[in-house]
């Protein structure tokens, strides 16, 4: 049960972000055959994410009622068909259109599946399946990159899109085929009462408020870093090819290890007190990659998203194990705030970019990480929801 649960979630999560972020490196190419600004090319994403953020509390809702397998079989497949349209779009907005669509449809997918989770893996094992799905997120997002990256330096963006579209509804196939049916889920049918009733729960806890601003300022953070690396790297003085700027992408490796790393160190240790540090590391990575070199910069990315993944992944399995009802509302709620941090933050570094250079998009993240730090501190100090429960 527990190894196909595995499994089928490590697709879910893969297609998820493969389909989501394949349009990351491609920016650069948008931006010039469109005629486009750094930042108008960064909507591409930032509009999906966005979409994103807000359908997360209504499919949360859904979920309740029609099931976690069901909302997350139709997210899968109707995300990968926006992004085959989105192959044959004409101009911009037909794109941004396409790609809010899909972002829209992706809200059925990754708070569900958190809370899945939550309700079917026993509570000694959560840390490392929750490890093991966002791993199943770092590979897809390396993939998808990667994989459009190579396509449009060899053949065009276009065709980038369409084969990711393809290779979602692949994916979505095996994670129906493989996803077991919950065991303990039990339908709602509290509407709009329940979701007003859980929110107020969920924003009165002592603990799960700072881990959803947690959320925005990590997201916000590794998307902006991700979004305007590739127009340093193939600008003066580097000018490295399309491909090459994409395969800095296969750093997200680090995350398929660094997620699973961190949830056992969680289970062992107690979230709290790995949290703070793997986020310091992700600080640490972000300053390296000031340099002029190449080589340390692409240490520097290593280093910080290694760091990522891992607070990703002990933050994410915490809301899971303070909210003890309403958990699909509780994990909607963190990455309403993961995707709002990805749209807003990374639209600013776009602009920032523009106008002060990667010494100003660094100096912000370094402002918004430090602030994380300091959040981590203080969860240091907060009380477990209850004596039964593992370390927290």
């Amino acid at each position: 049960m527990t190894n196909r649960t595995n499994r089928a979630l490590f697709f879910g999560g893969f297609s998820c972000f493969a389909l989501l972020y394949c349009v990351q490196p491609l920016m650069p190419l948008l931006a010039h055959d469109f005629g486009l600004t750094p930042a108008q090319s960064s909507l591409s994403l930032s509009l999906s994410t966005g979409a994103l953020a807000v359908s997360l509390l209504f499919s949360s809702v859904l979920s309740d009622r029609l099931g976690r397998k069901t909302m997350m079989v139709v997210a899968l497949v109707v995300a990968a068909l926006m992004t085959v349209l989105a192959a044959s779009a004409r101009t911009y907005p037909q794109l941004l259109a396409a790609r809010t669509l899909l972002g829209f449809a992706l809200g059925g997918m990754p708070a569900v599946a958190m809370a899945y989770l939550s309700e079917e893996i026993e509570p000694a094992s959560l840390g490392v399946s929750m490890g093991l799905y966002i791993s199943g997120n770092a590979f897809g997002g390396m993939v998808g990159r990667v994989l459009a990256a190579v396509l449009s330096d060899f053949v065009s963006w276009r065709a980038a899109f369409a084969v990711m579209g393809v290779a979602g509804l692949l994916a979505a196939w095996e994670f129906w085929r493989s996803l077991p049916a919950s065991r303990n889920f039990r339908p709602s049918s509290g509407g709009v009462p329940a979701l007003l009733h859980g929110l107020r729960g969920h924003f009165g806890d002592a603990g799960l408020p700072w881990l959803f601003a947690l959320s925005f300022l990590l997201m916000g953070c590794f998307v902006s870093v991700y979004n305007v690396i590739g127009f340093r790297l193939l600008g003066a003085p580097f000018g490295l090819r399309q491909s090459v700027v994409g395969g800095i992408s296969l750093l997200y490796l680090l995350g398929i290890f660094s997620s699973v790393w961190a949830g056992r160190r969680a289970d062992r240790l107690g979230r709290r007190h790995v949290l703070w540090t793997v986020m310091g590391t992700m600080l640490a990575g972000l300053l390296l990659t000031m340099a002029h070199n190449v080589a340390v910069i692409v240490a520097g990315m290593a280093v910080f998203t290694f760091g990522f993944f891992a607070s990703h992944s002990i933050a994410s399995s915490w809301v899971g194990r303070r909210a003890r009802t309403q958990q699909a509302l509780a994990s909607a709620l963190y990455l309403c705030f993961y995707y709002l941090g990805s749209s807003l933050v990374g639209w600013l570094c776009g602009v920032l970019w523009e106008h002060g250079g990667w010494g100003g998009v660094v100096a912000l993240l370094g402002v918004l990480l430090g602030a994380a730090v300091l959040i981590a501190l203080r969860l240091r100090r907060l009380e477990p929801v209850g004596q039964a429960l593992a370390p927290a």
